[in-house]
């Protein structure tokens, strides 16, 4: 199987694409969702060494049905770290949520839930401290869409949204993240027994083999070869990028302007 390759000084330019995105937009710092997981590790590290642990805020959002080990995990990384953190559990916000939406919703609409509740959580801690929402997704899950749209798909930045999975794996190993935390089984803590690739149908090595084949133009045939995999799946996931592509979009307009906002406007990047 052919995977990416983590490029060469790929934390020095993520840090330096954090510092300098504090520095142009004057923010006091960042924040962002601590899990216990390695892509939430990752990007906390990246932070704490870009811009100094003092100006990084980990948010730790708990419900009912998340791991208790996970939580513990995420307070070790912060005190690791030397980041300051805060603990908000969001059992009772879901909770109302579900009573105001009545029978009609099932475990993956409030799974979503979930993830528009921690985003909540966060820009409120960055709207009152002047901070900037770190995302933590990686390249992987944001091709196919594997995020909740306004969710935990919304951020001011997204450190490793330009690295796969695998590549995230070399990254942490790199840094000295813990090995339990990079080899725990990769999991968004949605429902009890959740895990990513239970819930994706495909392993993250098989899956970034035929993303990073599509990035690089392959024909199926010879992605399929290179992941190891049936033309079929190689279909499957080509198309699950495709029907995704509005999660990565800034909604549609109709085309009434000289000029239309996600469409022609064409923006500078001397502002964020």
């Amino acid at each position: 199987m052919i995977l990416p390759k983590l490029k060469e000084n790929t934390e020095q330019v993520i840090e330096k694409f954090l510092a300098e995105k504090l520095r142009k937009t004057g923010a006091k710092g960042f924040v962002l969702g601590l899990s216990g997981g390695i892509d939430s590790a990752v990007v906390m590290r990246l932070a704490a060494r870009a811009v100094g642990p003092e100006k990084v805020l980990a948010i730790m959002m708990p419900e009912q049905d998340s791991d208790p080990s996970d939580l513990e995990d995420a307070k070790r990384l912060a005190e690791l770290d030397k980041v300051r953190s805060r603990i908000v559990d969001i059992t009772p916000v879901v909770a109302a949520f579900r009573k105001m939406l009545g029978d009609n919703v099932d475990r993956l609409a409030m799974a979503n839930v979930k993830a528009r509740c921690r985003m909540i959580i966060l820009y409120q801690h960055a709207a009152a401290e002047g901070r900037l929402v770190l995302g933590t997704g990686n390249k992987t899950e944001l091709l196919v869409g594997y995020f909740t749209k306004h969710g935990d798909g919304a951020a001011d930045l997204e450190p490793i949204g330009d690295i796969y999975k695998t590549e995230v794996r070399e990254l942490a190993a790199a840094m000295g993240i813990p090995e339990r935390i990079r080899t725990k089984a990769p999991s968004a803590g949605l429902w009890k027994g959740q895990t990513d690739e239970g819930e994706l149908g495909i392993t993250y090595e098989r899956l970034d083999a035929i993303l990073h084949g599509i990035e690089m133009g392959f024909d199926e045939d010879a992605i399929a070869k290179r992941a190891e995999t049936t033309v079929q799946e190689v279909e499957r996931v080509a198309e699950k990028v495709r029907l995704t592509s509005h999660k990565r979009k800034f909604p549609p307009a109709p085309k009434i302007g000289l000029r239309t906002p996600g469409f022609d406007w064409r923006e500078g990047d001397e502002d964020v």
